[in-house]
């Protein structure tokens, strides 16, 4: 008589997903995102390691460019993980970041095209990176250096009638050394992957604390504009648990979209390539391509209603 009931909610979730997916395909599929109004420079952190930065750098930043957006990655953290899934190649000696953040190099000399995705930029991290800590300590304007070089880099594409750059994401290293106050300075929004585990919320508040430090000293204009949930798991308590205290402290920030544990997002990597082109059907591509139309989305959103604003705070003239 047991063995005859249905069984209970253990495939619930499954099913869930595998309808969530379904209606993704549907919704997403070769579908264009609005085009933000200036370029939006995003910086990817988190402090604590394990999260899915580099992951969800990539894995955004291939979404929005196979959406018809231009998109650049700078891989900022010496370990040169986004630059391996956007099959760049980023050997010692390779053109790089070290030598725009160390000698001044232009740009444009060391930016890559990432060869799966059309309009999908790079700017490779090599191993010489991991010195540039040490190197920069004594440099005049140490701090800005990477913004410099960005703001250089945009004028030049323009200059020479190239398309402009819709999205720039910055990948960090798990740490709040030089690099990371460089991508701190360098962005107006922070993007933090927050895995969906016990410890997820570890280490946030000094994150925050010292984008606050950024703010009052370096660059007023940064703000933490996007929170992602990563690692989901819908199985288990602790992920929902975890998932409610998120939205909670962070309503505004936190998107509805998010990413589930994958095994396709960890193979990724491994063939060189991001999920998007890996296995662009798979939960896990599915996850971030609608978390990119989402943030693609509410910066469409937020422009419009500045738009009425302004239009309605604007004095009306009367008719002579």
């Amino acid at each position: 008589m047991v063995d005859s009931l249905p069984r209970p909610s253990a495939d619930t979730p499954l099913l869930a997903e595998l309808q969530l997916d379904a209606r993704r395909r549907i919704e997403l599929r070769g579908r264009k995102f609005p085009r933000p109004p200036r370029t939006r420079v995003i910086t990817v952190a988190n402090q604590k390691g394990g999260v899915g930065k580099t992951t969800t750098t990539v894995n955004l930043a291939a979404a929005l460019a196979q959406a018809g957006l231009q998109v650049l990655v700078l891989d900022n953290d010496p370990q040169g993980n986004a630059s391996t899934a956007l099959g760049i190649e980023h050997r010692a000696g390779t053109p790089s970041i070290y030598e725009v953040l160390v000698d001044g190099a232009p740009m444009h000399e060391a930016v890559q095209e990432s060869p799966d995705v059309p309009g999908l930029w790079c700017l490779p991290a090599t191993i010489d990176l991991s010195g540039a800590e040490i190197e920069l300590v004594s440099m005049v304007a140490r701090e800005t250096r990477l913004r410099t070089a960005l703001d250089t880099y945009l004028t030049w594409r323009t200059a020479n009638g190239h398309e402009p750059i819709d999205y720039v994401f910055v990948d960090c290293p798990p740490s709040l050394g030089l690099l990371t106050v460089n991508a701190f300075v360098v962005a107006r929004e922070v993007l933090i992957p927050i895995q969906c585990e016990y410890y997820a919320l570890e280490g946030l508040s000094q994150l925050l604390k010292t984008i606050d430090l950024i703010q009052a000293h370096l660059n007023p204009r940064l703000a933490v504009s996007t929170i992602l949930l990563t690692m989901y798991d819908a199985r288990t308590n602790l992920a929902q648990q975890v998932a409610q205290e998120v939205r909670t402290h962070f309503p505004d920030q936190t998107l509805r979209t998010t990413v589930p544990r994958s095994v396709r997002i960890s193979e990724a990597p491994s063939y060189g390539q991001t999920v998007m082109t890996y296995d662009g059907s798979s939960s896990g591509a599915l996850a971030y391509l609608e978390a990119a139309r989402e943030l693609a989305e509410r910066a469409a959103q937020a422009t419009a209603r500045s738009d009425g604003e302004a239009v309605a705070a604007a004095p009306v003239q009367e008719d002579q």
